[in-house]
């Protein structure tokens, strides 16, 4: 344990300049640098001491079980939350003014407007930006036709996370956000779900998503961060952290970090 204590620290010092190394990239791809980052309410710490770098075109992965503290730090990195220390800096400087229109989120299911179909809520999220994208190009791209006029209250955990999909994607944003994506979906509706972000990839977006699903981070992420209550425990792409570990995957990384094992199973939404 101390010798993989040891490479933990080597790791997340060395995590950035390997991943520029890497790929060629340099600090003017540096989307989002994270630096002594931490949250607090009241006597409880959610974040601690975050230092990491998200480059341009970069599917980054918050890991963790729940009470890591991974949607603490994607509410910090959306600007939805305010830092108790440290700092999120974009492309080196302050969050613009106009930061929540440069990224997307996808929100959980309750911000749909159940009363409204799919192509209503399209047209309702269209509309609170000047320039959003045409809504049969969505319709299209997330594969959205055949329930484009159904009551969203009986869609499908899949069909439901597909449109929340193309929900963040209206405003064709520089950064999306997918806080646990796939969760409480079945095999092939998260499959369908790693296809669009992974063409979502293709096209050179910027992701960030939390899971506590390891298939997902090693099939999804250039590069993870694994978290524990709050705190880094290794950063650095799924295949580097797994060779240089001497282990055969992600859960058994974790379970040879903490003594305790991620989910690997998901309650199917209905």
């Amino acid at each position: 344990m101390a010798i993989l204590q040891l490479e933990t620290r080597i790791v997340q010092f060395n995590a950035s300049d390997t991943y520029r190394q890497v790929t060629g990239l340099n600090m003017i791809d540096v989307v989002l640098s994270i630096s002594g980052l931490g949250k607090s309410y009241d006597d409880v710490t959610a974040v601690d001491g975050l230092d990491f770098e998200i480059f341009k075109g970069q599917c980054f992965g918050l890991l963790g079980p729940n009470g890591a503290g991974k949607s603490t730090t994607l509410g910090l990195l959306e600007g939805m939350e305010e830092p108790t220390r440290g700092s999120v800096r974009y492309f080196g400087k302050p969050f613009p003014s106009d930061y929540q229109d440069r990224i997307g989120i996808q929100f959980q299911a309750t911000a749909l407007q159940d009363f409204l179909s799919p192509f209503d809520n399209l047209k309702l999220f269209s509309s609170f930006y000047d320039d959003p994208s045409p809504i049969d190009q969505l319709v299209e791209r997330f594969r959205l036709n055949d329930f484009l006029h159904r009551d969203t209250r009986r869609l499908s955990g899949g069909q439901r996370q597909r449109l929340l999909l193309a929900l963040a994607l209206v405003h064709n944003p520089e950064i999306i956000f997918l806080d646990e994506p796939t969760t409480g979906l079945d095999p092939r509706s998260r499959r369908d779900v790693w296809d669009l972000v992974s063409e979502l990839k293709a096209d050179g977006r910027t992701l960030i998503l939390t899971t506590h699903y390891m298939e997902e981070a090693e099939v999804l992420c250039d590069e993870l961060l694994i978290l524990s209550h709050g705190k880094t425990l290794l950063q650095g792409s799924p295949k580097k952290l797994i060779k240089e570990a001497g282990v055969s995957d992600l859960d058994t990384l974790f379970l040879s970090l903490t003594g305790e094992t991620l989910v690997k199973t998901q309650e199917v939404i209905e």
